[in-house]
């Protein structure tokens, strides 16, 4: 195992990861002793982002990348190898970076006899499941995590060159610009390499490393069709409504409970997210249908059924993502009216958003009446109300609503 270490070792350092733009690890989290995870979904930039935390360390060298077919047999007692092989290499060192540790069963272990050892370790993986489940029977207290999401519409700028856009606001060309910018987005997404080289073959790629090695594979599943015709249905019908029972007759399953358990194995490779509908009874909570949201709004139009209607539902998709971003918790409101989010954060709700791509004389009614009644619940005096395009203030029985283009709010110019 150890010559075939060395080899490993030494390919991966003459990959060269692309500096596209600087990726952002709070310095505390960065400084900080204990162990640092780095989650996030496939290909969204956490390899990159641990290069360019490895290009600001006095120590570099202990890197591995276990997503590497040469590391197919690699077993939780060979971690005494690679240390080892690390020393012998590059002498002794305390600083240690695992790309895509949770391919191997048992990682933890070692990783808490580094972290005992003082030594600094730095970890990305993209299986949520995993990663909580080992971090919290061996690493308890000993670890801060960070998740990482594809790009935002302000890194988007600046990684195709227009980070200056958002400067001018005030001229006709400055909003057409970025009018036009914002568009592009919603088409291309947040995956960098997308972006960078708009190969459609990426998002295919994507898509089935995730189902079948991320899914499938991991969980020994041998129904492929449920599985592809649930992300498909999914995909096709983002941001509404389903329950287990529904989604279970939709693609032919008898038990409810098997759709759950897949929805989970979803949720956990960060591909798609349930949003459950505020309730303060848990259990009332657990009972209602949820809403889906996939990790990027490209990747939906590729893996479902797009049609020229669903353009408000990708935009809302859009504005789900910020908000994970953004670090909030997240549920949708219903009741009379519905509100498409409520925003929790220590404990309370903060804020109340609607999102409809365009407000006319036949859809204001809904939208305002929705909002206002999660406004008047939550005790909120202001509302946001976002749209592809318009903006104005409305004052509604002591209410504040604003409503505000997307691309600003998103940019933070509000």
């Amino acid at each position: 195992m150890k010559a075939i270490l060395k080899q490993v070792i030494y390919d991966q350092r003459q990959i060269t990861y692309s500096a596209t733009i600087p990726r952002v690890l709070p310095q505390h989290l960065t400084n900080a002793p204990e162990v640092m995870i780095i989650s996030g979904v496939r290909r969204c930039g956490k390899s990159v982002l641990l290069h360019q935390i490895r290009q600001h360390q006095k120590e570099q060298d202990y890197f591995l990348n276990f997503d590497d077919d040469r590391l197919a047999r690699f077993r939780v007692e060979n971690f005494q190898d690679l240390y080892e092989v690390f020393i012998e290499l590059f002498d002794e060192q305390k600083t240690f970076y695992f790309d895509e540790i949770q391919n191997i069963e048992g990682w933890e272990l070692f990783v808490r006899r580094l972290h005992d050892k003082n030594c600094k370790v730095f970890i990305t993986g993209s299986n949520a499941n995993m990663l909580s489940r080992e971090l919290g029977t061996h690493l308890t207290g000993r670890y801060l995590s960070h998740k990482l999401f594809p790009f935002s519409f302000h890194e988007y700028l600046q990684l195709t060159e227009n980070g200056d856009a958002g400067k001018d606001l005030i001229s006709t060309t400055g909003i057409a610009i970025l009018t036009r910018l914002f568009n592009q987005y919603m088409e291309e997404g947040g995956f960098p390499q997308f972006v960078l080289t708009h190969n459609h073959e990426f998002f295919k790629s994507l898509y089935e490393s995730i189902l079948y090695k991320d899914v499938l594979v991991r969980n020994r599943l041998t129904n492929e069709k449920e599985m592809v015709e649930l992300v498909y249905y999914l995909a096709s019908n983002t941001a509404t409504l389903s329950s287990y029972s529904s989604l279970a007759r939709t693609i032919g399953v008898k038990h409810p409970l098997t759709v759950k358990n897949y929805l989970g194995f979803l949720e956990n490779t960060y591909m798609l997210f349930q949003v459950p509908m505020f309730e303060y009874s848990v259990r009332k909570q657990m009972a209602n249908a949820r809403k889906t949201y996939f990790i990027d709004h490209a990747l939906v139009q590729k893996i479902g059924f797009s049609f020229s209607g669903n353009s408000g539902r990708l935009l809302e998709n859009l504005v789900f993502v910020e908000l994970k971003r953004r670090g909030y918790e997240v549920f949708y409101h219903s009741g009379r009216g519905e509100c498409d989010f409520l925003l929790r954060r220590d404990g309370r709700i903060v804020q109340a958003i609607q999102v409809c791509l365009t407000l006319t004389d036949s859809t204001q009614k809904r939208e305002i009446s929705g909002l206002m009644e999660a406004m008047e619940l939550h005790s909120l005096r202001q509302g946001l109300l976002l749209t592809s395009h318009q903006e104005e203030q409305m004052v509604i029985k002591d209410k504040e609503i604003h409503v505000i283009p997307v691309w600003k709010w998103l940019l933070g110019m509000t």
